[in-house]
């Protein structure tokens, strides 16, 4: 039990400090270090990602399991999408705006699955979001922080919908192809990165010609070991993430890994005002705990109606075979709980 304990207690620490980390990684990496190519920085996070999960494979921390690739081609272009808005939004706003946006993700999935999939949620549901949707508006409308143009607009809600659809089609594809959330990253990675190679030579200004390296090009930009080691690290926290994650999901509880996102939030915010000087004022910090009441709501609201279900399918009798009277009669020398089992599985 002990022992037990002090691994799960690891794996919520590596997970809470590698997803608060990567925040502020890429955050210095593109505005104190002036790395601005979004996405060249998640090709290298997308290779890092690639070469971990094969490592981890091989280690034996889960079994490789193979599926046909047409059918991940969308969650790769979905998660190409949404970390490339998402980078971007990070580099042209606040670390408490990026936040707050990441917050805004849950009311986007509901509403899509209500609209494509005729997905219908509770009223209590229904009233939690609207709770979430208050508070990022109240933490937002009024930021002075906030860059309102088009551009940024656009980049704000394409983030906040991308990251929605990759949610929707990774619950989809791990149900639908059994498979688990590393066999699925391990899956669509190499898809990833092959659309990000493709992609940055278009999108990214690369300087391939000598006469062109200037200091706003990917290869003309002035690479010292600190740069560089902040790219390492924060490539490095990005596979962090995902295996912690995966630790943390396969040993806590649902209601674990809420409250544990929900502490990641108040870190990130903390940490976007100590290190970036990111603004928190009273409307802001009062926006925010309305959004995590709101979540916190949807949370406990969403575990409680998963536990009732699960109570009720658990003091349910057993469905009665379809067989005669005297073939389903219980011989004395069967017990009657073999008989239970096999009639449910």
């Amino acid at each position: 039990m002990g022992v037990q304990l002090i691994k799960l207690t690891a794996y919520i620490l590596l997970n809470v400090t590698s997803s608060t980390c990567i925040v502020f990684a890429n955050k210095m990496v593109m505005t104190t270090y002036g790395f601005h190519f979004p996405y060249a920085l998640m090709l290298l996070h997308a290779s890092f990602n690639f070469c971990g999960i094969n490592i981890a494979s091989y280690m034996g921390l889960f079994p490789q399991k193979t599926v046909p690739r047409l059918k991940i081609t969308p969650l790769a272009f979905a998660i190409v999408a949404f970390v490339c808005l998402t980078n971007l939004n990070l580099e042209r706003q606040s670390v408490t705006f990026y936040q707050i946006t990441k917050i805004a993700v849950p009311p986007v999935v509901i509403a899509i699955e209500a609209s494509l999939f005729g997905k219908h949620v509770t009223l209590q549901t229904s009233c939690a979001v609207a709770l979430v949707c208050f508070g990022v508006a109240l933490a937002t409308i009024t930021d002075p922080e906030v860059v309102v143009t088009s551009t940024n607009a656009v980049i704000g809600v394409g983030s906040i919908i991308s990251a929605a659809i990759f949610q929707i089609l990774a619950s989809r594809d791990q149900k639908a192809l059994g498979l688990s959330s590393l066999q699925l990253l391990q899956e669509y990675s190499p898809q990833a990165a092959a659309m990000l190679s493709i992609l940055v030579p278009f999108v990214e200004r690369i300087g391939y010609l000598p006469a062109n390296r200037t200091s706003d090009t990917l290869l003309g930009f002035a690479y010292t070991p600190e740069n560089t080691m902040a790219l390492i690290f924060s490539a490095s926290c990005a596979l962090i993430v995902v295996l912690s994650g995966f630790l943390v999901i396969g040993s806590t509880s649902a209601l674990t890994y809420n409250i544990i996102g929900h502490t990641k939030t108040v870190l990130v915010l903390a940490g976007g005002s100590l290190m970036f000087g990111d603004k928190l004022t009273y409307q802001k910090v009062l926006g925010v705990s309305v959004a995590l009441a709101g979540m916190g709501w949807y949370t406990f609201g969403n575990i409680i109606t998963s536990d009732e279900k699960a109570a009720k399918a658990a003091m349910a009798p057993p469905r009665k075979s379809p067989e005669s009277p005297t073939k389903t009669a219980v011989s004395p020398m069967k017990p009657p709980a073999r008989q239970h089992l096999s009639s449910t599985e």
